[in-house]
Order: structure tokens, then C-alpha cells, then sequence
């Protein structure tokens, strides 16, 4: 099945592939035609059906994208859908030194990330929306992922995202279980 995963985020790209791969391999995704639309959504499942739609608008096939980001207890939830463009520069490394910035020495460090994963096809529109919780580290460690990554600890974990093997983060990160819900979806959608 071909599907366009209207993302422009090479990274996420990458991420999303393999989670693809190893869950569902007859799924082949597509990139992306044209620029990338305005995410001005104020929600995560906004802004993915504003891309999912954008995706299939142009191509006509059945289209998926996500919207993802974290949410900081201490910082009321920012950045939450602002995530990819907390700082000015909008760079990983310049968000991520921002939020520590902004938590500074605060006790109140728990935070959790969330993927909304929208499915537009001919006359139908699906999103899903799964979390990963954690708490913020007090500095970046790990060179795996991308993003937030080296700056936040798993559940369950005393490492962060960036220090897992990429396996280990697919296994349990709000993006992994966003896609393999979607994959459940795709089945049943597909009639299989």
C-alpha cells in the first residue's frame, strides 16, 4: 500500500520508516509534494490533520502525518504544539537550551511527549494521540534521536530518549505507539 507521510522533517522521516518497517513492510511511504503548510492548529491533532489533509489534497492518495511535541509541567505545558519553533532560530539544539533554561532549578520537572497521528483518505478522517512521560534532565546526554531527545528521561528509565538504541525508543515512545495504533487502524481500514 501506498501511503504519503506528509512530513518535511528528515529526522522524523527516518524514525517513522523504521517503525513502519518493522511493524507493517507492504506499507510504502511517500514523500511529501510541495511546501510544507502553515501548522497554525492549536491543538497536536490540528496540526496533524492540517498537514494530513494538505498531503492528500495534493496528491490525491490516502495521507498520515503527526504533530508532535513535549509538554513541560513546570512550564504550564509549553512548549507543547510550539515545540519545533520555541526559540527563534527554531534549531533542535536552541529549543532544547531554551526549555532548560526556562525550567532552571525548578523541583517540578516531570513533562511527557504526545504524537497526534492523522489518516486522510477519500471522504475520511482519523487521528490518534499517544504519550510518553518523563521528567526533564538537568543537562543533555546521549547523541541517539533528535529534538528533545537528550534532555528527556523515560519512565522507567535513568537515561534519556538520546541514549536509547533506536529500537528501544520505537518499543515505547508516543511516536511508536502512535503508529503502530495507526498500523491497527490501516488493517482494518484496508479490510484486512
Amino acid at each position: 500500500m501506498n501511503i504519503v507521510f506528509a512530513s518535511h522533517n528528515a529526522h522524523k522521516r527516518a524514525e517513522v520508516e523504521a517503525i513502519m518497517a518493522a511493524i507493517w513492510p507492504d506499507v510504502h511511504l511517500i514523500a511529501p509534494s510541495g511546501d510544507a503548510p502553515d501548522e497554525t492548529g492549536d491543538t497536536f491533532e490540528e496540526n496533524a490533520l492540517i498537514k494530513a489533509r494538505a498531503g492528500h489534497a495534493a496528491t490525491g492518495l490516502p495521507t498520515i502525518a503527526d504533530d508532535s511535541g513535549i509538554c513541560v509541567d513546570a512550564l504550564g505545558g509549553d512548549p507543547g504544539v510550539r515545540s519545533a519553533r520555541y526559540s527563534p532560530s527554531g534549531e533542535d539544539r536552541d529549543n532544547l537550551e531554551l526549555l532548560l533554561a526556562n525550567v532552571g532549578e525548578s523541583d517540578e520537572r516531570s513533562a511527557h511527549f504526545v504524537c497526534a497521528v492523522a489518516f486522510v483518505a477519500d471522504g475520511e478522517e482519523h487521528v490518534l494521540e499517544r504519550s510518553w512521560h518523563g521528567s526533564i534532565a538537568t543537562s543533555p546526554a546521549g547523541s541517539g534521536g533528535f529534538g528533545y531527545d537528550p534532555i528527556f528521561i523515560p519512565e522507567g528509565t535513568s537515561v534519556t530518549a538520546a541514549e536509547l538504541a533506536p529500537e528501544e525508543k520505537s518499543a515505547v515512545s508516543h511516536r511508536g505507539q502512535a503508529f503502530r495504533a495507526l498500523a491497527d487502524f490501516l488493517r482494518v481500514w484496508q479490510g484486512e
